[in-house]
């Protein structure tokens, strides 16, 4: 030991050059005191020194190594070293298919890269592409149909405002009538004049050329809390009237116009008489033609050349010119009250047909039925397009079957062919509706 002692190391703790580290352990190459070593040649070398050695070398196609971390993981069974990983089928997409962003796909130039990878860097977020905002089309789509009733709404309103305007107005309501009563009380006269008929017209309605115009037929009908109740009164009604003694009820319209006519009515029925209608010959025909016609079951057949009627029994479909002919002819064995059931029940059906929904939605027929109305239809001053549309659902209720149907109960002939009421009837009648009540049954006329 102390033969092998060669003094201090020098300074720095590097040991002599030539001489191997403390420890015995050979210098790792680049260490220092790497190139003092001495290199002993292999043999079969030539004498030449050792390569440093190279990292280990991977077969080809196989996983980079995990530094060492242990050896390689095998294979699963079934599939090949350095094989791809099988791929999965693509499921089909569900719902619509997404558009795809622009540059994607094969070949393109954002080929696998992802949306997001594209989103900018200023710190904005971004949507990508969705599918449509239905909540935004619901309100669209609603948007465009309120503004299509919008317009048919004012359309309608306009419609009406000229067809009230051109109604014809008289003065039909007495300013001092004292008659009182409850509900609501029209009264619907058609009349004989010719005013607007052509003479081509008055001969193919056989309706002649008498100058003037009287009542053809008069009716009340009330509406209220009661139901709908349509009364004939027969024209040969015997009435004190005004001013003018007692006569035919349609003597006062020849004597007095409506005003006088509306006036005997109260006197005799003790109601109050809110509206005046009066339709004439051609807007009655007009009306008719402009539905379509009116369906009627005809229980006898009938042969009037006067009314200029020539119909057989059953149920058919009258047009303008049939109806009038059979709603004025008396060729009947029950005469005028044959007529005047005749005529409440054509009229009801007429405004039926009229109020219908086919009809109402069809600007083909709702057009020329206002107009062939309107234009020779005959209101008081103080009436208007929407007292007519009540008029009309009154006589609905009518026809509906939920309303009732009568004439003036008669107690016999007053001379020739004249009519006298059954007083005691007839106030039962119309006192239940002046207090708006149901009128009992057995106050009812033929």
């Amino acid at each position: 030991m102390a033969g092998d002692f060669r003094g201090p190391p020098p300074a720095g703790g590097r040991p002599p050059q030539g001489e191997p580290p403390r420890g015995g352990r050979p210098a790792r190459p680049g260490s220092p005191g790497w190139t003092n070593q001495p290199r002993n040649p292999l043999p079969g070398h030539g004498g030449r020194p050792l390569p440093p050695p190279s990292p280990p070398q991977q077969p080809p196609g196989a996983p980079p190594s995990r530094g060492g971390r242990g050896p390689l993981r095998k294979p699963p069974p079934g599939r090949a070293a350095g094989a791809p990983p099988p791929t999965r089928a693509a499921a089909p997409p569900r719902g619509p298919v997404m558009p795809r962003p622009a540059g994607s796909g094969a070949g393109g130039a954002g080929a696998g890269v992802h949306p997001a990878s594209q989103a900018p860097r200023d710190g904005r977020v971004t949507r990508g592409p969705s599918m449509p905002d239905w909540r935004r089309v619901r309100r669209a789509t609603r948007g465009r149909w309120k503004a299509v009733l919008i317009l048919l709404l004012v359309a309608f309103v306009g419609f009406g405002v000229y067809l009230d305007q051109n109604m014809t107005r008289v003065q039909a309501l007495p300013a001092d009538s004292q008659a009182s009563s409850s509900g609501t009380n029209y009264l619907i006269v058609g009349s004989d004049s010719r005013e607007g008929l052509s003479a081509e017209d008055e001969e193919r309605l056989a309706t002649g050329d008498a100058a003037g115009q009287r009542t053809d037929t008069i009716m009340l009908l009330h509406t209220g809390s009661s139901g709908s109740v349509l009364v004939s009164i027969p024209r040969d009604s015997y009435l004190p009237i005004p001013g003018n003694g007692s006569n035919k009820v349609n003597a006062a319209f020849a004597f007095g116009g409506p005003e006088l006519l509306v006036e005997t009515v109260e006197a005799a029925t003790g109601l109050r008489i809110d509206h005046y209608v009066e339709v004439g010959f051609g807007g009655f025909v007009g009306a008719v033609d402009a539905v379509g016609g009116v369906d009627m079951c005809v229980p006898r057949a009938i042969d009037d050349p006067k009314a200029g009627l020539d119909i057989q029994a059953g149920c058919q479909e009258l047009d303008g010119t049939t109806a009038l002919g059979y709603v004025r002819t008396r060729a009947t064995p029950g005469s005028d009250f044959d007529r005047v059931q005749r005529q409440r029940e054509f009229l009801s059906a007429l405004l039926g047909r009229a109020t219908s929904p086919l009809t109402l939605i069809n600007p083909f027929r709702m057009v020329p039925l206002a107009s062939a109305v309107t234009g020779t239809i005959t209101v008081d001053d103080s009436d208007h397009i929407w007292n007519l549309a009540g008029l009309a659902w009154g006589m609905k209720g009518v026809s509906g079957g939920d309303g009732v149907q009568t004439t003036v109960p008669i107690g016999g002939s007053a001379g020739g062919s004249n009519l006298r009421w059954d007083r005691t009837r007839a106030q039962a009648l119309f006192g239940a509706l002046q207090n708006d009540q149901a009128p009992p049954e057995s106050s009812f006329g033929p």
